[in-house]
């Protein structure tokens, strides 16, 4: 299963059917990379797009509802160049690897992103509301990539046995937490060394136990 299906869907007020959805999301892209995520207001959306409030308001319910919708569009974007770049699965650990590289491709992808690493950089516990603290649509969307490819590497013998969902939930927290806290140690993990022992961390977990 590829991320594409996984994620074919889009969202409410961020598809072709609602072009003005979308360009309040990049309105709203425009201020968080401004002037920060803690002060924006649906004014301020309304404002930098030239709309009224009430043109925004019919959308959204308030701004947390507006960011959560903005942040899934990212990280749908973020889990795409994640599996562009991770390739097939076609070398000795089967889905296992391909899962893996992808992950840390994500980490990578994240990391890169001026939006996202912005947020992580300067506001990371602002992140946390929107991104960390529920299972939101932007943590689905990476579950419905996951799973399936934990399912796939059971069946190939690449993956050890157990619940997928148990093992897709953890493999998105660890991705996830490693993205969070990256400043705690890039000091001496800086990403080309954080991404390999993400890699080394996951290949274990899913790994099968030798008899």
């Amino acid at each position: 299963m590829s991320i594409r299906n996984g994620l074919s869907e889009p969202e409410p007020g961020d598809g072709p059917s609602d072009p003005v959805a979308g360009s309040l999301l990049d309105a709203a892209h425009d201020c968080i990379a401004a002037f920060g995520l803690r002060r924006l207001t649906l004014t301020d959306v309304a404002r930098h797009a030239g709309v009224s409030r009430p043109t925004v308001y019919r959308r959204w319910r308030d701004i947390n509802t507006l960011v959560a919708d903005l942040l899934t569009r990212e990280m749908r974007a973020a889990l795409l160049t994640a599996a562009q770049q991770s390739g097939p699965a076609d070398g000795p650990g089967g889905v296992r690897e391909r899962l893996v590289r992808e992950s840390s491709e994500l980490l990578r992808a994240l990391r890169g992103h001026p939006l996202l690493a912005r947020i992580l950089e300067t506001e990371p516990e602002a992140l946390v509301t929107y991104t960390f603290q529920r299972l939101g649509s932007s943590q689905r969307g990476a579950l419905e990539l996951i799973r399936p490819q934990i399912t796939a590497g059971q069946a190939d013998g690449t993956i050890r046995p157990g619940n997928p969902d148990e093992l897709a939930r953890m493999v998105m927290l660890l991705v996830q937490t490693t993205a969070q806290s990256w400043r705690l140690v890039d000091d001496v993990l800086p990403l080309d060394r954080l991404t390999g022992e993400l890699r080394h961390l996951l290949d274990s977990y899913l790994r099968p136990v030798e008899a």
